[in-house]
């Protein structure tokens, strides 16, 4: 059984999540203001680090990185196209409101990859658009999506940063509407969806192109 802790924080209220299996636990997208958070939580439930998996490389998805990495020395784990940013802050052309430390990837990660986290089984979805390197993970035995900033409740991650590509982004949502109905979306904002509710989005480039 998987649990997904929710861990809103940072000026953009974003969607830290810890996934839980077997007393395991990765954390996705440490966001800024989220490491005391997370370390009170992984205290709390006793749970063991094993991963930071990053669903894209914008600052508001890592700022608290290199925090959650010097307390339990995680590998970090990022599409190889958003690494960049990942090191090298800011320079995906997105100004960062203060300082934000970069961190070195342990592994890059790809469209099919398997990522497992106690014993559940996750894909990385490539799903380009909002960020060049964006990606969802997906686990099919409990239908769950963690979809960073490429799906929303009613809505997409925007378009109009110097370094996302449009054109990329509809091929995404496209697959994502691919997935089974009841697939809950946990998104990188706001509250969580379903695959079922998003109706809208094997026409997304329609809707919001």
């Amino acid at each position: 059984m998987i649990e997904i802790i929710t861990i809103a924080s940072g000026p953009l209220e974003t969607n830290c999540y810890l996934v839980v299996a077997d007393k395991l636990v990765a954390i996705v997208d440490p966001a800024p203001e989220a490491f005391k958070k997370i370390q009170k939580s992984i205290q709390e439930k006793a749970l063991q680090p094993t991963h930071i998996i990053l669903t894209h490389s914008h600052w508001d998805h890592f700022a608290d990185c290199a925090e959650c990495y010097r307390a339990w020395k995680l590998p970090i784990l990022v599409h190889e196209e958003d690494a960049p940013n990942l090191i090298h802050p800011g320079s995906d052309g997105i100004p960062t409101p203060y300082w934000i430390e970069g961190c070195v990837p342990s592994q890059l990660l790809h469209d099919g990859d398997k990522i497992m986290i106690g014993n559940s089984h996750w894909k990385v979805i490539h799903t380009p658009g909002h960020s060049p390197g964006g990606i969802c993970l997906y686990c099919p035995e409990e239908h769950i999506l963690l979809a960073g900033d490429t799906l929303f409740k009613g809505s997409i991650g925007r378009l109009s940063f110097s370094s996302s590509q449009p054109e990329r982004m509809w091929p995404s949502l496209k697959k994502l509407s691919q997935l089974p109905a009841e697939t809950i979306v946990y998104p990188g904002h706001g509250p969580s969806t379903t695959i079922d509710k998003e109706k809208w989005l094997s026409r997304a480039e329609e809707v919001f192109g």
